[in-house]
This record gives C-alpha cells, sequence and structure tokens, in this order.
C-alpha cells in the first residue's frame, strides 16, 4: 500500500501540494506571457502586412507609380502649354505633389482595407483573432502595414517623376509628416472598412464615392483660390485639402490653406481613428459573429 500511495505520489504530485503548485505548474490558460505589450508579436503581424504587398509589388506597388505617371503626362501634353503659372509656382510643379499625395493615401486605404476582407472572404479570419495579440497591436500592425504601402508608392511616385519634373524640395520633414499622417489617416480608415464590408463591392463603394471624389476635388488639379465661395469654404474642412496642400507646400514652397489647423486637424482625426480601430476590433464587431 505504501508503495502503489508513493507511485501515485510520484506521478501527480499536485493531488498532494494543493492547488497553489497546479496553478505554478500549469499556469492558467488565455494569460499572455508577454509582459504589457507583444513586441514580437506586433513585429511579425507588420511584417505579414509588409510581405503581403512586397511578394505582389507588380500590382501593388508598380500599377499605381504607373497610373500617377500617366496621370502627369496627359495633364503634361494636354495643359501644360496653356496653363499659366499658379500663385508664381509651374503648372506641372503644382500639379505633382497632389498626384503624389493622391496615390499615397489610395494604397495606404486599399493596403489595410483588403488585408481584413481578404481574410474574412477566405474564412480565415481566425489568424487575426487568435494569436496573443491585444486590440492595439492588432490596430498597430495593420496600419502601420498600410502606412509602409503608401510611403513606398509616394517615394516610387517622387523618384519616378523626378525624370520629368524639376522639384526643389521645400521642407523633407513637413513632406514626411504630411506622407506618414496622410497613410496612418488612410491607413485606419481602411481597417475600419475591411471589418465593416463583407464583399468586394462594399469596399468599391467606398473607394469610388468617398476616397477617390474627396482626393480629386480637394486641389489636386487646380487651386482651390478658383472655386466659388461656397465651395471654398467648404474645402478649408476637407481633411484631403490639408494632405495635399500641406504636401505641396513640402515641395514647392506654397500653401493655400492654414498649415498649422490643417496639421492640427489630421493629428485629431487620426487620434479619433485609432480610437474608433480600438474599439471595433475590441468588440469583435462584424469579425467575431
Amino acid at each position: 500500500m505504501e508503495q502503489a500511495e508513493s507511485l501515485e505520489t510520484t506521478q501527480n504530485p499536485a493531488s498532494h501540494q494543493g492547488g497553489g503548485a497546479v496553478a505554478s505548474v500549469y499556469p492558467e490558460l488565455g494569460v499572455r506571457q508577454f509582459g504589457r505589450f507583444n513586441w514580437l508579436g506586433l513585429w511579425t503581424l507588420y511584417k505579414k502586412e509588409v510581405r503581403r504587398f512586397t511578394k505582389v509589388w507588380m500590382q501593388t506597388l508598380m500599377a499605381p507609380i504607373v497610373t500617377t505617371l500617366l496621370f502627369l503626362a496627359i495633364f503634361s501634353l494636354a495643359l501644360a502649354g496653356l496653363r499659366p503659372d499658379i500663385n508664381g509656382v509651374p503648372f506641372i510643379n503644382f500639379l505633382a505633389p497632389g498626384l503624389i499625395m493622391m496615390s499615397i493615401v489610395q494604397n495606404a486605404f486599399a493596403n489595410s482595407s483588403s488585408s481584413l476582407l481578404v481574410a474574412k472572404v477566405q474564412g480565415n479570419v481566425v489568424d487575426f483573432l487568435m494569436p496573443p495579440l491585444s486590440p492595439l497591436e492588432l490596430n498597430i500592425g495593420i496600419t502601420f502595414g498600410g502606412l509602409t504601402r503608401g510611403l513606398f508608392v509616394g517615394v516610387g511616385t517622387f523618384t519616378a517623376m523626378a525624370f520629368f519634373v524639376d522639384f526643389t524640395v521645400h521642407s523633407f520633414f513637413v513632406a514626411l509628416f504630411y506622407a506618414c499622417i496622410a497613410s496612418l489617416l488612410l491607413g485606419q480608415i481602411g481597417l475600419i472598412g475591411g471589418i465593416w464590408a463583407d464583399k468586394f463591392d462594399h469596399l468599391a463603394t467606398i473607394s469610388n464615392f468617398i476616397i477617390t471624389p474627396l482626393a480629386f476635388l480637394s486641389g489636386t488639379f487646380y487651386s482651390v483660390t478658383q472655386l466659388p465661395e461656397f465651395a471654398y469654404n467648404v474645402t478649408q474642412y476637407n481633411p484631403f485639402f490639408y494632405m495635399i496642400d500641406g504636401f505641396r507646400y513640402a515641395l514647392t514652397g506654397h500653401a493655400e490653406g492654414s498649415l498649422l489647423f490643417g496639421a492640427g486637424m489630421l493629428i485629431g482625426l487620426t487620434l479619433l481613428g485609432s480610437a474608433i480601430c480600438q474599439y471595433v476590433l475590441a468588440r469583435g464587431w462584424r469579425l467575431k459573429s
């Protein structure tokens, strides 16, 4: 009997040492073992988001660059000789920053939105939900993936345009700020759109009826001072106008709006977008149902 009891104790020591031993030997399932922030998990998610678009770089990077160059070529051939300078800036130099920013925001939105929607359509959205990643870590990983794609496209477009446009960079840091804040904000909008959408038609609705019109009607191709008074006043509250205007200032030294007000608006909207992303990810809205 003593040998049997000794054998039982050896095989199951927790039965004689109480619940504390069980907790020490078998830590509670579901408790994160990474501290307050899972840096490794966040880095892994970010790398996944970047590799997702770099694997098909001809579609995700080269195609937007070529499309933007076509816009530049069409306007250069059709209007460059007919349009006077705008506020002392040659028309092509005025046009190019708007085209670059338009390409940046469209691709930042496309990256984060398609990441979630493709996962939902393919039925593997659980890959986002099962890893030990908090809503904040998911938010950062996905939106920074969109930011990275936006910057890649922006740098590539600027480099390609430099062969045809005589750029004089007025402020590199201002250009970087507006490129980053615009990419981050559109990445957050894309994340929310990807969670909301159930099929690609839903994303196309956001892109075709909200993102593209706002980008086109925010001074990309023209000076907003040419607009009627009502339209001009509305433009002053359009965040896309301040993205384009701030980036244009960085490349030309000329701005049509208040840079301080525009920067404050974009930072405020980015913080609001981050809070909304955090909320919907924490609730699992349209992800867990």
